[in-house]
């Protein structure tokens, strides 16, 4: 048996193409992407599906769940307190513009930023604020090409990546909605357009 993760990944698939490849999480961020679940659907993974939709699940698997979605994320929180573990953010989805404009998130890059979060140069790494979701965006990782870092620098059009960005945010909030009142409130912890 294993013991406790040092790092706790969430992957999702921003078809978007506004998160970043990889962000640190806080632990109340970790708790609000881990009860949003989101990701989108794409063609070749989902049956019917011909261009990604953007889907949210409830702890990526709201299907499964026994209990309401703020008890797992509670537990979340007090073990990744407990044991020092660290949350990321790792998105394997679009950059440079939404589907159809950017292009997919190579699987190089996923894989570098994967590496750093294990090998500890991501948590070492300095790190901005990203303005539209709040997130901690590395300045530099090895092995990723630091204009991909930060999404908004990816896009050609800054105008149209705010306005995405703000769009997806929008999506985030009117989720969680469903899930104000139960519990902690962890909407100072999603997207801040």
């Amino acid at each position: 048996m294993a013991g406790h993760p040092n790092n706790i990944i969430f992957l999702t698939c921003d078809a978007f193409g506004v998160l970043p490849p990889v962000s640190k999480l806080t632990p109340g961020q970790a708790m609000y992407h881990f009860i949003s679940g989101y990701t989108a659907k794409v063609a070749g993974t989902e049956r019917g599906v011909t261009e990604p939709e953007p889907n949210f699940s409830a702890c990526f698997g709201a299907a499964f769940l026994a209990l309401h979605p703020t008890r797992y994320a509670e537990l979340l929180e007090k073990k990744m307190s407990e044991h020092g573990s660290h949350a990321w953010l790792v998105n394997t989805g679009w950059s440079g513009g939404a589907y159809g404009i950017g292009e997919r998130m190579s699987i190089g890059t996923t894989r570098s930023c994967i590496d750093s979060i294990l090998d500890g140069n991501a948590a070492m790494a300095e790190y901005v604020k990203d303005d539209a979701f709040g997130l901690d965006i590395p300045v530099t990782l090895p092995g990723v090409d630091t204009h991909l870092l930060n999404p908004r620098n990816a896009w050609a059009d800054k105008d149209a990546y705010d306005t995405t960005a703000k769009k997806l945010a929008g999506m985030f909030t009117e989720n969680f909605e469903k899930y104000s009142g139960e519990g902690v409130d962890l909407t100072q912890y999603g997207p801040r357009v």
